[in-house]
């Protein structure tokens, strides 16, 4: 087992001999499954600690930590003081029943969130057993022998070995934004952390080639841990929907107090018992106080986090779901998101004739540039068809692979036969990748990249009639037989070659080979996905490194734009933002169609249309794109072609990096928010009813009111069950034909608080009604039945706001019996376990006695449930006519 004192120890002072012996690691192999398994047990997980989470009991006992609860308590405490022994026990079940009540909602909350971190761990690919394999990073241990490329995370401090052009952003942890060039040799003890060269620390990641690494610390072990043990823990920020629901919850507070206030003082003025009123405003105010709604919002947002993760979309903020609901423009890649990323060779024109290779049609040729075409496809290549159809690398490259079999050729014959001397990566700025190998002619280069750029770089072009100069009338020749190709739908690619020993001009002086079309067919859900988009009042701008016409011909084939007389803009012709006019502005604003576009101008788009108050959200998969993520307001990182750089700065990930996921979390950032909105509106609709009813019954001294334990049950009754069946409404039909949300609005705006006050006026009037009409049509004596009359104003008000939920569907929704509310089935199951404690309230003698309820006649339930009906009946004729709109 290492010793632990090492891990405290300065591994970049270290030689290779001395990590390796120290740390028990392997340089080759690594470690032993058996001996990872055994340092994870004694090491522990490779996380940063965070505050220790919190026990079920402390979440338990905090439900009784606020000052409501305080004064059911006081209420309680005077109840038995004036021996009111079933009036204070029952305020303390009450109590209880609420206490559990909000545990089980914070406990699922914290459950759901625990969830959404399990779905966006790091995966960090180690070498163990001598084999290459993914695991989760938090299992990474000190002496693993690690393997990370450009796009990756570095997931722990490690020791460097066998780098290969490595570059290092180290930004998070020194600040220093210039990546930092590795090596392997070790440096003085007294080096200064950014000048280690020798290592890779925990939050950086890799710009640039590849490398091996021994783990030298994890966890808390780590740079970034050591520095996070200096520090506090925060808490989490509170998202802006949290922020305004906590905002409206204290300006709930301050109205209901003042309400409050003055039904005790009415009622003290008319002869009511101190004591009573008392015990009265403090159940009133508990009741018309919706504590809960920050943690029922937690709740909903998480559960719709995991309902959006059932259908390939990670979105790793709680604040990126309202984003959602407001986004208005989004920015997609074409290649994989629009389309298929299942990439084939069409077509094969070279000098001396064109080859149709489609459907996997061997071309009948023994042409020199033809057969130098599938050379440059394998060499100049870093994909690989793996066994069983595993296939790793660019989809495009694997597309070249597959054209290089049906041809007949052998893939590991030629690589073998001609090993790699120099590499020049593909950038997106050169936008050419080229090779050289060692073959039987000697030094050979091959390259392939975009058509314009690697036909300017060419000098030669050989044809039947032997090698001669690629002239500019030729060289224009192509460019407009490439210009034909991209136009029918091809993305198109150039190839060359020559021999040259130079490993320091690789892609210049080239011998033009050919063109190859290559297909890559869109996806078929995309054209329906984008239609949603328009109706819902988004805008899909496609962004391309591709040819302006092959982008073209697919934004038309997939709706983005209607016709090839909607132009499309070429990234040589956008300016830099700093020297924009407010003309081009309007030009990048107006154009559906990005083609040639690099990471900077990804950027520069995303400033210009949040200059113009869009709300943006951008796609991207590569390291370069991570600072448009960034910068937009939603970033979507690709899950299965996205670097772990562009997924770690990401709000959301597709997990099949499908246009049609991004409209999907469109629609559910959509529902989320109007399904809070919806229990917000229900839930104070029905506590501001109970407010108008008891105020009235005060102010107008009648004959009848609510006791205390009454209000209570109304607020257990009616706040829990259909409040968190909202929740997860399906959402409305009509909720993608609806213009994006402003996100600065608050949760209830004006025409929704007119809603509110109407609904509850409604309920109240019909609720008084009922005991009205019940006094004079049914009973008709000249004294009244105070007990008669509370019960009736009691159970009409209890079933007035459990048929109100129905009236929680979206303006505009169509036909009561098929809106999102009444086919929503958690709803009837919350209302069909309503109306059941209701029926045992009536039935069990000790509920019956706590909530002074007495046996009512036929008649008289047959006003209640007819008085509800019309509350009702009411407020939908009120939507129906759009007196009142929600």
């Amino acid at each position: 087992m290492i010793n632990i004192d090492i891990l405290k120890q300065s591994p970049h002072s270290k030689s290779q001999e001395d990590i390796i012996r120290e740390y028990q690691a392997d340089a080759e192999k690594g470690l032993t499954s058996e001996e990872a398994v055994l340092r994870l047990d004694a090491l522990g997980r490779n996380t940063i600690s965070h505050e220790e989470k919190q026990s079920l009991w402390v979440i338990f006992l905090s439900q009784f930590n606020n000052a409501l609860v305080y004064m059911l308590i006081i209420a309680a405490g005077l109840s038995f003081f004036f021996k009111e022994w079933l009036d204070g026990s029952a305020i303390l079940v009450v109590i209880l029943i609420n206490a559990i009540i909000g545990f089980y909602m914070e406990y699922q909350a914290e459950r759901s969130m625990e969830a959404l971190k399990k779905l966006s761990m790091l995966p960090a690919k180690v070498i163990r057993n001598g084999i290459t394999t993914e695991i989760n990073a938090e299992e990474l241990v000190p002496g693993d022998l690690l393997f990370l490329e450009a796009g990756d995370m570095v997931p722990a401090d490690g020791r460097i070995f066998r780098p290969s052009q490595l570059q290092v952003d180290e930004a998070a942890l020194t600040g220093e934004s210039i990546p930092v060039e590795k090596k392997k040799a070790k440096v003085d003890e007294g080096t200064t952390l950014a000048e280690r060269t020798n290592m890779l620390y925990k939050g950086t990641f890799v710009t640039k080639g590849n490398t091996r690494c021994i783990i030298t610390g994890t966890g808390m072990l780590t740079e970034l841990g050591k520095i996070a043990s200096l520090v506090q823990s925060a808490e989490q920020a509170a998202t802006p929907l949290e922020k305004k629901l906590e905002q409206f919850s204290k300006k709930l507070i301050k109205i209901t107090v003042v309400l409050v206030v003055i039904i005790f003082l009415v009622g003290i003025l008319n002869g009511q018992k101190f004591v009573e009123m008392l015990v009265t405003s403090i159940a009133l105010a508990v009741a018309a106080i919706p504590e809960g709604l920050p943690i029922v919002a937690t709740l909903a947002l998480a559960q719709g986090m995991l309902k959006m993760a059932k259908h390939n979309v990670i979105v790793k903020k709680l604040s990126a779901v309202e984003t959602l609901g407001g986004t208005n423009v989004i920015c997609t890649d074409k290649t994989g998101t629009l389309t298929q990323n299942k990439i084939e060779v069409n077509l094969i024109l070279t000098p001396s004739g064109k080859y149709d290779v489609s459907n996997s049609k061997k071309a009948d040729t023994n042409e020199e540039s033809f057969q130098q075409i599938i050379w440059a496809s394998v060499l100049c290549n870093t994909a690989s068809l793996g066994k069983e159809g595993k296939e790793t690398g660019d989809p495009l490259e694997v597309g070249l692979l597959k054209f290089v079999q049906q041809q007949g050729s052998n893939i590991e014959s030629l690589r073998r036969d001609n090993p790699l001397v120099k590499e020049e990566p593909f950038s997106s700025d050169t936008k050419i990748m080229a090779t050289m190998h060692r073959t039987k002619d000697g030094q050979r280069v091959y390259a392939k990249g975009a058509s314009e750029e690697l036909i300017n770089r060419c000098n030669r072009i050989t044809d039947q009639s032997g090698e001669h100069e690629f002239n500019a009338n030729l060289k224009a020749t192509w460019l407009s037989e490439s210009e034909k190709l991209a136009a029918s739908g091809l993305r198109v690619i150039a190839a060359g070659s020559k021999i040259s020993a130079d490993e320091n001009n690789l892609s210049t002086d080239l011998v033009f080979l050919g063109l190859m079309g290559m297909i890559d067919p869109p996806r078929e859900e995309v054209f329906t996905a984008v239609q949603e988009c328009k109706s819902a009042g988004i805008k899909v701008v496609m962004i391309t490194g591709d040819h302006p016409s092959t982008a073209q011909n697919i934004a038309r084939k997939l709706g983005i734009i209607e016709d090839d007389k909607q132009a499309v803009m070429n990234g040589k012709d956008m300016s830099d933002y700093q020297h924009l006019t407010e003309e081009e502005k309007d030009r990048w604003i107006n154009t559906a169609v990005f083609a040639r576009v690099n990471p900077k101008q990804k950027l520069d788009l995303v400033s210009v249309l949040q200059d113009r108050k869009y709300i943006v959200g951008m796609t991207g998969d590569g390291v370069n794109d991570a600072p448009a993520l960034k910068k937009s307001d939603i970033g979507i990182a690709m899950g299965l072609r996205g670097t772990q750089v562009a997924q770690e700065v990401a709000d959301m990930v597709l997990k099949d990096d499908s246009f049609s996921s991004i409209v999907l979390a469109v629609r559910q950032g959509r529902i989320i928010f109007d399904n809070i909105r919806k229990f917000v509106i229900f839930l104070l609709s029905c506590n501001m009813s109970e407010l108008f009813v008891i105020a009235l019954a005060s102010v107008l001294n009648l004959h009848f009111q609510l006791f205390p334990l009454q209000i209570l049950y109304i607020n257990i009754i009616t706040d829990v069950l259909p409040a968190l069946a909202l929740g997860v409404t399906a959402g409305s039909a009509s909720i993608m034909k609806q213009p994006p949300r402003n996100t600065e609005e608050p949760i209830i705006d004006h025409k929704r608080w007119t809603a509110m006050i109407y609904y509850s006026v409604v309920i109240t009037i019909t609720t008084l009604s009922a005991v009205f009409i019940s006094h004079y049509t049914t009973h008709k004596t000249e004294t009244w039945n105070p007990e008669l009359c509370n019960n009736i104003l009691f159970f009409t008000l209890i079933i007035s706001q459990l048929f109100h939920v129905f009236n929680m569907s979206s303006s505009g929704s169509g036909n009561f019996f098929k809106n999102e509310v009444f086919t929503n089935k958690y709803v009837w199951y919350a209302t069909v376990v309503s109306f059941v404690l209701l029926f045992l309230s009536y039935q069990v003698t000790i509920v019956r006695k706590a909530l002074d309820i007495y046996p009512m006649t036929a008649e008289d339930w047959l006003i209640v449930f007819g008085m509800s009906f019309v509350s009702l009946v009411l407020i939908q004729i009120s939507k129906t006519f759009k007196i009142v709109s929600q």
